[in-house]
């Protein structure tokens, strides 16, 4: 279904898509978009975590530049989506995605793909409410290095991942030698049904791993 969050930041009332937890409850998830907006792929990831347990919940964080933001998976969508990361400055997001976990029954979660991949980084050392993150393939994490996650965090990415290089998976590394990072054999985006690089086997181990991070120690 549907719904609204307003910001701190500005008042403004974004929307977001959310999925309640199916069987016993074991908590909520945030669910960061790539920057092609709250796509079906980002819908598919947020009944994953219902199915699991979770409440989930997908805020739309582009909606101030296009309500109900999308963009496509050619060359136009790509730079579209560029743009909209470009306009939107991380004060603002942080506080989207604090009225995303905000709206949340507590023990609260976040993970995010791509561009969500480094929200969640960022969501995890800046927002509170959150009892841990899990980012997959997050671009832009190498660029946040000074920003220290303050809830356990692991990390996913793809060994063949032409967008991400290893020497920027290796900085992470150095940096927070603590945090997992989890290595697949798979390129970029291997959670998006339909994209050239998914990888079916990759994204259950890796969405395994996350539940399993999100249960905390047994």
């Amino acid at each position: 279904m549907t719904t609204t969050l307003t910001s701190a930041h500005d008042g403004f009332t974004l929307t977001a898509h959310r999925v309640e937890a199916i069987g016993p409850r074991r908590g909520g998830v945030v669910v960061i978009q790539e920057i092609f907006g709250v796509s079906d792929h980002v819908r598919e990831r947020c009944a994953t975590f219902a199915a699991a347990g979770y409440d989930a919940i997908a805020p739309s964080l582009f909606d101030r530049i296009e309500p109900g933001f999308a963009a496509g998976l050619d060359a136009a969508g790509f730079a579209k989506g560029k743009d909209a990361v470009a306009s939107s400055p991380w004060p603002q997001v942080m506080a989207d995605v604090q009225a995303a976990i905000d709206a949340l029954a507590a023990p609260v979660f976040i993970t995010g793909f791509c561009y969500g991949g480094a929200v969640a980084w960022l969501a995890a050392a800046r927002c509170t409410g959150l009892a841990a993150a899990s980012g997959f393939y997050g671009r832009l994490i190498n660029t946040l290095l000074g920003e220290a996650p303050r809830v356990p965090t692991i990390l996913h990415y793809g060994s063949r991942d032409a967008a991400i290089p290893m020497s920027a998976v290796d900085e992470v590394r150095a940096r927070y030698p603590e945090i997992g990072v989890h290595l697949y054999d798979a390129g970029h985006g291997f959670c998006r049904a339909g994209s050239p690089d998914y990888d079916a086997a990759a994204c259950a181990l890796a969405t395994q791993r996350t539940l399993a991070h999100f249960a905390g120690p047994a």
